[in-house]
């Protein structure tokens, strides 16, 4: 696995990073490290078929992303770790809690949902179709599918030095795996176990989101007992284009979320 460390304080919490589809850590997060590195010991993953994340002949699914999320912990001799995912981390946070309680000390949930395909048809075609493209890029020669991920990437990023690297960084994914990821995401749907997350939660919720409707992301926090709202005036990607907002907020609620669970630590005896 590829891992951005921010090694903080000793003796610090330990945050873990899970970005969002067609990003990277670096891409999703980078604008974060510094002020969370002020307080917590953060490392961002990429995950399986983004960046550098891991490769496998296997179908992509979340829950192995969770899986390998664990296994990291356990390399590095980390018991607990606050799980702060944004999008499609946002799932994998969750299954992370729900796959390894033991492992999750706090959840923030950032621009994400318990679901994300609605009862819009067009929604519902979108991601299906993501099954049957995804196949198609893993039998296409190497050519086609590298031309593949750089239009993505070319129509997702800028212009200029910042657009660039992150062209870069897209063009580092394996198509089919992404394109898979997509389908996953549009499959996933924790509404049945969701209200049984026992352990501090935040929700960062981006107010101005086109993708993940405000209204989902309130859901969300809703079906969570105890989960505290912290809104940003943002985008789906508040947390590059809306930075001066979003790292403020996502700071707040990484701090939150480690305070309650220590003060539960000090009156139960257990994280």
């Amino acid at each position: 696995m590829w891992v951005r460390e921010v090694t903080g304080p000793p003796g610090a919490p330990v945050v873990v990073l899970l970005h969002g589809w067609m990003a990277t850590a670096d891409l999703n997060w980078f604008t974060s490290y510094r002020a969370l590195g002020q307080h917590f010991r953060v490392l961002a993953v990429d995950h399986r078929g983004h960046g550098r994340g891991l490769r496998s002949a296997r179908p992509f699914r979340l829950e192995r992303c969770a899986d390998d999320v664990a296994a990291l912990l356990d390399v590095l001799e980390i018991d607990k770790a606050i799980a702060v995912g944004y999008s499609m981390g946002g799932p994998i946070a969750q299954l992370l809690w729900k796959l390894h309680p033991e492992k999750v000390e706090g959840l923030v949930l950032c621009a994400t949902s318990r679901r994300f395909s609605s009862s819009d048809p067009r929604q519902r075609a979108f991601f299906g179709g993501m099954l049957g493209v995804a196949t198609a890029a893993r039998l296409a020669p190497g050519p086609v599918s590298c031309r593949l991920v750089s239009e993505i990437a070319r129509s997702r990023t800028g212009a200029g030095p910042l657009g660039q690297w992150a062209t870069d960084e897209i063009s580092r994914h394996d198509p089919a795996e992404v394109l898979q990821a997509g389908w996953a995401i549009g499959n996933f749907d924790s509404r049945a176990w969701i209200g049984d997350v026992d352990v501090p939660t935040a929700v960062v919720l981006t107010r101005r989101d086109n993708l993940v409707s405000p209204f989902y992301q309130q859901q969300l926090a809703d079906s969570i007992r105890g989960a505290r709202v912290f809104p940003v005036e943002g985008s789906h990607v508040a947390c590059v284009e809306d930075a001066g907002r979003f790292v403020p907020a996502l700071r707040d609620a990484c701090l939150d979320v480690s305070r309650r669970a220590r003060a539960r630590l000090a009156t139960t005896g257990r994280l």
